[in-house]
């Protein structure tokens, strides 16, 4: 028998050799014959090979095909010489009708059943280690001597005729440090899986115990390892089971087809990826190409200039723009707050900032296919009804979006009102926005930039967002452009220290995200142009469908007329000077926010963000 040591060596041609006369004491083929590919194998009646390939086409991130043979061909020429794929894997398994009726060294005595059958191999993440450790990242299960960790996940593939399944992915721990060179080593290898789909908190996969593969061996991590997961090609078996063919082959999950072909002279497409932090509970990190990032970047510097010369610059934070939007594109359901109601003394009292860069996210949101709805004082929901009415009928909104409203009741309202039933572990919404949204200052009263005192007009939403902090999953941010607004408690210091009557008007309550902006609506139209940027971005929308389905970055005329233009703002400012909202700073009906005319002001902000 031939013990583990300098298998890593061993030429592909060799060790297959050895395995075809079952002379290794292993139990995995992880580390052999470093820098070759792997190949996960199905063997499967002619008959469903044409399905099985579109199913393969359709979701290559876990079925990256390298060969497909011929009915009865056990040999393949285009991944190996002197090859036999009756005998060439550590390990095989039976399917019958969708059961696994056996574990199998050979397949020779299926010889004749074979002749009908065709065979897959599939690229295999085995391929990617030799690169991951050329990196200077350890591969954990490789210093452990075991199998990697395979998990199933809640993650539905695309399916297609009788081929339906949940992803199967591996899980390899990196160090923290280390995130963002492993992501650069495999991003490229597309036939070894390429970049990771997820990172962090295993539960966002529906894995609950990291300590419970359904395949292979658990892998221990170390202190400041994160759980980093790949789409794995046992998705492929999953497939194979449910499809519950009369007959069927696979290789047994760790046990890899080993092919002459090597992982050298991956061409780069010069997309370099990054990778961000998004969420600390549950853990999630997202990722995106640098490209992306510094359009985003460019985004945040625009809208940071200070026309009303506030002393915004103090409050500005960067990467503030990117964490809110990387932490958008991946919700779900997000629930967006605004009204500042600034004049008391008219009627109504809400002014033009704030409305219009919320119904910018929203339009964008609704484009990209989330559930959105908007939370508002009770005193301005008949004004909302009407914007949001105008917003459908000018274009901007594809349609209308629930208006809801918060009143405190009881010590658990905020709680009822964010989750199911008030269990924290069914939250409605994945984020909240405020936008120029009125903020609770320390002694718990609400202040315009005059240092007056509405707290008369406003509704408790703040608690929504204090609350938010308690619960899992739900991440917050708020846009602002005075330090008075909701969210801006992240920068309260500062802005005590450099805003005007800031010492009285600070906002205490914080987001996870503060977007602060020379006009706040300028924010949200930056928030809509950055949303736009991420869902173009090809490595984030794979990271996004976990690299199942078909790319959705070519499908822009779905969310492009969502942006903001000036032909779209112009119209709703008009509307909103009709209905009587006022602009903040001067409470003058005309074509200006906060001071600032529209035109040559405003419309040319627009034009530069787009």
């Amino acid at each position: 028998m031939l013990l583990t040591g300098g298998l890593k060596s061993l030429l592909p041609h060799v060790l297959r050799r050895i395995i075809r006369h079952n002379r290794l004491t292993v139990s995995n083929t992880s580390g052999m014959a470093e820098g070759y590919k792997q190949a996960n194998v199905v063997i499967l009646h002619k008959s469903l090979a044409d399905d099985f390939e579109k199913f393969c086409h359709a979701n290559d991130g876990p079925l990256p095909l390298l060969h497909r043979s011929q009915p009865g061909d056990w040999k393949c020429p285009s991944l190996s010489s002197d090859s036999d794929i009756r005998t060439d894997c550590l390990q095989y398994r039976k399917y019958e009708h969708g059961a696994c009726t056996g574990s199998l060294k050979s397949l020779k005595e299926y010889s004749e059943q074979l002749k009908d059958m065709v065979t897959f191999y599939l690229g295999c993440s085995f391929s990617f280690e030799k690169a991951v450790q050329k990196a200077g990242i350890p591969i954990r299960n490789v210093e452990q001597k075991c199998n990697v960790s395979m998990y199933k996940t809640s993650v539905p593939c695309y399916s297609i005729s009788m081929f339906h399944c949940n992803l199967v992915v591996t899980m390899r721990p990196i160090p923290e440090s280390q995130l963002e060179a492993a992501v650069l080593a495999t991003s490229e290898l597309k036939e070894a899986h390429g970049a990771p789909i997820h990172i962090g908190d295993p539960g966002l996969l529906g894995i609950r115990d990291l300590s419970k593969p359904d395949y292979g061996d658990p892998v221990d991590l170390h202190p400041g390892d994160i759980p980093v997961f790949w789409a794995c090609g046992v998705t492929g078996v999953e497939a194979i089971i449910n499809c519950r063919a009369p007959l069927a082959f696979t290789h047994s999950p760790g046990c890899m087809f080993i092919t002459d072909l090597k992982n050298d002279n991956v061409r780069s497409l010069g997309r370099v990826p990054e990778v961000h932090c998004i969420s600390q509970d549950p853990l999630h990190f997202s990722i995106v190409s640098a490209e992306a990032v510094q359009k985003i970047k460019t985004l945040e510097t625009l809208i940071g200039i200070d026309p009303g010369e506030r002393g915004i610059v103090h409050l500005q934070r960067q990467g503030e723009l990117l964490g809110a939007c990387l932490a958008l594109s991946h919700a779900g359901s997000v629930l967006i707050t605004t009204g500042f109601p600034t004049h008391f003394t008219h009627e109504p009292p809400e002014e033009n900032d704030g409305p219009p860069g919320a119904l910018a996210i929203a339009a964008m949101l609704q484009a990209l296919e989330k559930q959105v709805a908007m939370v508002t004082d009770q005193q301005a929901m008949d004004l909302n009804k009407k914007i949001v009415e105008e917003a459908v009928q000018l274009g901007i909104l594809k349609k209308p979006i629930p208006l809801l409203s918060y009143q405190r009741e009881s010590a658990d309202s905020a709680l009822m009102f964010l989750c199911e039933n008030g269990d924290p572990g069914r939250p409605r919404f994945d984020h909240l926005i405020a936008i120029e949204r009125a903020g609770m200052a320390a002694d718990g009263n609400y202040y315009n930039a005059r240092k007056v005192n509405i707290k008369h007009l406003v509704d408790p939403i703040d608690e929504l967002f204090l609350a938010a902090q308690t619960i899992p999953g739900i991440t917050t941010t708020g846009v602002g452009d005075g330090g008075n607004e909701l969210g801006m408690g992240k920068v309260k210091d500062a802005v005590k220290k450099h805003i005007k009557n800031g010492d009285v008007i600070a906002c205490d309550v914080e987001a996870d995200f503060t977007v602060v902006a020379g006009v706040s609506n300028w924010g949200g139209y930056a928030i809509a142009c950055a949303l736009s940027v991420l869902r173009s971005c090809e490595l984030h929308d794979r990271y996004l469908r976990r690299a199942v389905g078909f790319p959705r970055a070519p499908s822009k005329s779905l969310w492009l007329p969502a942006l903001p233009s000036v032909t779209k703002e112009e119209k709703l400012l008009k509307t909103l000077v009709q209905l009587g909202v006022r602009s903040g700073k001067t409470a003058s009906l005309e074509m200006e926010v906060d001071g600032l005319p529209f035109y040559n002001t405003h419309s040319l902000m627009i034009e530069k963000l787009l």
